[in-house]
């Protein structure tokens, strides 16, 4: 075995540990600048309970709640500006992985004078402020990974920088705060958090410890399976998709997406597909093109999420998924060509060509 594996983030899970941990935030300074949403962070709770153990440690702080779905460089660039202007010591990203990944770019702006764009170069002379983070939802497990995914209009689909530096020093994780959601969203966000393990276990990055976490994550999605499916979701369902969320972030800290990722981005920027749903509608293929060289994984996983087959899984995906949009031949295969040219494409154990990733997309959509 030959690996290495990095995880800096101090996290503390359960019921009320944003005001039990409360001096986690004053280690890191007395001036706060909070990232968040127009609304999810105070409706969830985790902006009031961040808000009073702020004001009992004393700490000074102001909220910016300007981060849309899916934000641009745009708006990064307005937090930034935004940061410089309160001079603050310390970030917290309250909400879904939008506001987290948005703080983690904000954190960098902050301090060093660049434009959003040169983000993507990531390599920053001055260290990025501390960012301290609190999920609203669980899925994109932003709230343990050294990435942040930007909207970028000029390329038209979703980029990533990463840097050790904006791995958040804190999460705190409380499933009370995803209660909130709608079970729409509660679906979406699991599937993202599911096909995080997923792509993560079968990467060409994976390791033991990787493997480990991913596995451990799929079995946590499964126990909430049926609740899912029901919306009949109790606290103890969330606090299982919270935890598995947080572990499959662990996991693409380390090994990364694949094309799963790549070819959802087109879904998301040109369909405002939601990110989560666009990787359910793909992992069935992603699935069936992969098992070619990786049989014994990807029965592991169907295995472990209770399903009799790849069919049977896409049967799941069904139940759980809309898949109304209607693609033209045109957008396949423009979207095939720009998942081609992605990072994370790469990543994947039976490396894809535009024709493969085009019959993926060819299988899994509806294409009129």
């Amino acid at each position: 075995m030959n690996f290495r594996f990095f995880m800096p983030t101090k996290i503390y899970f359960g019921a009320e540990c944003v005001r039990k941990h409360s001096d986690e935030f004053a280690r890191w300074g007395k001036r706060a600048l909070v990232v968040t949403g127009r609304a999810s962070a105070r409706v969830s709770g985790a902006l009031p309970d961040v808000e009073q153990a702020l004001a009992e440690r004393g700490i000074a702080w102001t909220v910016y709640d300007c981060i849309e779905e899916n934000p641009t460089v745009a708006v990064v660039e307005a937090g930034g500006e935004a940061a410089r202007q309160w001079q603050p010591d310390l970030i917290i990203a309250i909400g879904g992985g939008s506001p987290l990944d948005a703080a983690k770019a904000i954190a960098a702006l902050a301090v060093n004078p660049i434009s959003g764009y040169q983000l993507f170069d990531g390599t920053f002379d001055v260290a990025p402020l501390p960012v301290l983070a609190i999920p609203t939802t669980a899925g994109t497990g932003s709230e343990v990974t050294p990435y942040s995914i930007l909207t970028d209009p000029g390329q038209q689909t979703k980029k990533s920088f990463a840097d050790e530096g904006v791995f958040p020093k804190v999460a705190f994780l409380d499933a009370r705060y995803t209660a909130s959601q709608s079970r729409e969203l509660t679906i979406h966000t699991a599937i993202d958090a599911l096909s995080h393990a997923v792509e993560g276990y079968l990467s060409r990055r994976a390791m033991p410890v990787s493997d480990s976490l991913a596995l451990e994550a799929m079995a946590y999605v499964a126990k909430a399976a049926k609740a899912l499916e029901t919306g009949t979701l109790t606290l103890a369902d969330r606090e299982a998709l919270l935890y598995a969320s947080t572990l499959a972030g662990m996991v693409i800290a380390q090994t990364g997406t694949t094309a799963v990722h790549a070819l959802g981005y087109s879904l998301t920027y040109f369909h405002n597909v939601p990110h989560g749903r666009a990787n359910g509608l793909l992992l069935g293929e992603y699935l069936r093109f992969n098992e070619a060289v990786a049989a014994e994984k990807i029965g592991r996983v169907l295995s472990l999420l209770g399903r009799d087959g790849i069919d049977d899984f896409q049967a799941w995906m069904g139940r759980l998924l809309a898949n109304d949009e209607r693609y033209s031949e045109a957008e396949i295969r423009w979207f095939a060509e720009k998942a081609s040219q992605a990072k994370s494409t790469v990543q994947t154990p039976r490396l894809p060509n535009v024709g493969d990733l085009e019959r993926i997309l060819r299988d899994s959509l509806t294409v009129i």
